[in-house]
């Protein structure tokens, strides 16, 4: 890393830890007294969108967005590509209001867990992979019928750039017994916000959105068939913006929601 770089990724972590400390602090007194929508939007929109714009303006990472109009007008559960923190901010910041499926113990960190509690998270026992999955099942469907996206990372875990780990089914079982396509989502992130270390590289991220999903029947070979068609088409836009290798194969992750 140049020594430019250094200091813009320094001034960004900075910047940013700086802003998420004051902004959770802020929000666990305003945001008691706000319908959930409108706290949604000013405790994780507005921060989320704040951290975009300091990764793009700090650190030199934009973006470019295909296939918006392929998003449903109702909202749906969302399967992404899991590399970097950056997608993160922006998906979080992008679709409103969303529901994120996290590990339980974030919700006791002070100030940060008291805000996030706030948002109606899909909190889930990593220790207890049946239960997670069970949990998934009940917060996720009472999100959608509250009108929020759900937001699972398929993969369970960040993937480097150039590989990407095998499917989860929670997030299509999801779709599926609530009546709803899943929206698949690829992009590149990790060339610029790698999944280890703090470095950060300037560069365009490519966001591909696809076409929403629908399951052909019931049970779980509808679920199984949904599952991959959603990691093949996820696979081939990474290869298309070139953030997997065609020949890698499928990486086993300690998935919680398998």
């Amino acid at each position: 890393m140049s020594t430019v770089q250094f200091l813009r990724t320094f001034l960004f972590y900075l910047l940013l830890s700086s802003s998420s400390f004051v902004w959770c602090i802020i929000s666990v007194f305003v945001a008691p007294f706000l319908p959930f929508r409108a706290r949604y939007r000013f405790v994780v929109q507005n921060w989320c969108r704040c951290a975009v714009w300091l990764a793009k303006v700090v650190a030199g990472i934009s973006y470019e967005i295909r296939g918006q109009e392929n998003i449903p007008e109702r909202p749906c559960v969302i399967l992404a590509k899991h590399q970097s923190t950056w997608e993160t901010f922006f998906l979080c910041a992008y679709f409103e209001p969303l529901s994120q499926v996290i590990k339980r113990e974030l919700m006791c960190v002070p100030f940060f867990g008291w805000a996030l509690a706030m948002l109606k998270p899909i909190a889930i026992d990593r220790s207890n992979p049946k239960a997670a999955l069970k949990q998934l099942a009940q917060q996720g469907r009472t999100r959608l019928e509250q009108g929020a996206w759900v937001l699972v990372f398929p993969e369970g875990t960040r993937i480097p750039d150039g590989q990407i780990g095998k499917f989860s089914r929670g997030g299509t079982a999801l779709a599926v017994n609530s009546n709803l396509p899943v929206l698949p989502i690829a992009h590149n992130a990790g060339q610029f916000w790698p999944k280890d270390g703090w470095s950060k590289k300037p560069g365009v991220v490519q966001v591909v959105i696809g076409p929403a999903m629908y399951a052909e029947g019931e049970g779980p070979r509808a679920i199984a068939n949904l599952n991959e068609r959603a990691f093949q088409w996820v696979s081939q836009a990474q290869c298309e913006i070139g953030a997997l290798n065609p020949q890698a194969a499928p990486v086993e992750t300690a998935n919680d929601l398998a």
